[in-house]
């Protein structure tokens, strides 16, 4: 993989969208430190949840692209563009995360791995719906939909899902095991859409084939 192709995709990455997310989501879980009061658990995992979600609706603008139409015909695979975008917002993600959990008092703070868990799957989710709509429609920047989406789904979730299949639970409740295994499995097929929405639709493919000039193609018996 060349610099070059390294840089171009840095500067198409939403930077701005990524930093508005980080930034209200650390607001939302630094919260409680600008109150006076003892640390809430409770209060504690929910806030958590929600930075984990405004996080989740800034990387649901990650697969923007004003330029769409230009780089679709581009050589290197979409799968490749798509997962270097990924690549580079990751390390910002890790470290994002890391100052979000360091921001909740360690007496309050709910157990690393399955809390890290509901957030990868959240924003997994979000990234594997930007992709559904970047692989179904021909918008180039569904961002603003996707997030929308996203924060739909994240309302009406806790309100539609049966008592026995509730993924918000408190760390006491009996069921916090088992809503974790759910939540396994909601990574597990959010990694499944993502992977499947990233080539190139066929029926586009043919579209852009067939629009392409003859000369494009070589000369006749070439």
């Amino acid at each position: 993989m060349s610099g070059a192709l390294v840089g171009a995709v840095a500067r198409t990455v939403p930077w701005r969208a990524v930093g508005a997310g980080a930034v209200v989501g650390l607001l939302v879980v630094g919260l409680p430190r600008m109150l006076s009061g003892e640390p809430d658990p409770w209060l504690a995992l929910n806030l958590l949840r929600g930075a984990a979600l405004v996080f989740a609706l800034g990387l649901a603008f990650l697969l923007d692209d004003p330029a769409r139409e230009l780089t679709t015909p581009v050589t290197t695979p979409r799968r490749l563009r798509t997962s270097l975008r990924v690549a580079l917002v990751a390390p910002v993600a890790a470290l994002w995360w890391t100052a979000a959990l360091a921001l909740v008092p360690e007496e309050a703070r709910p157990p690393l791995g399955a809390i890290t868990l509901e957030a990868a799957a959240t924003v997994t989710l979000a990234l594997a719906a930007a992709a559904l709509a970047v692989r179904l429609t021909d918008e180039p920047e569904p961002g603003p939909s996707v997030a929308a989406a996203v924060l739909t789904t994240a309302c009406l979730t806790p309100l539609l899902l049966p008592f026995h299949w509730d993924l918000f639970v408190p760390v006491d409740d009996p069921r916090w095991d088992a809503a974790h295994q759910r939540w396994a499995g909601v990574l597990a097929g959010a990694v499944l859409v993502w992977a499947a929405c990233g080539p190139e639709p066929l029926r586009r493919r043919r579209v852009l084939r067939r629009d392409r000039p003859a000369g494009a193609l070589g000369r006749p018996g070439a």
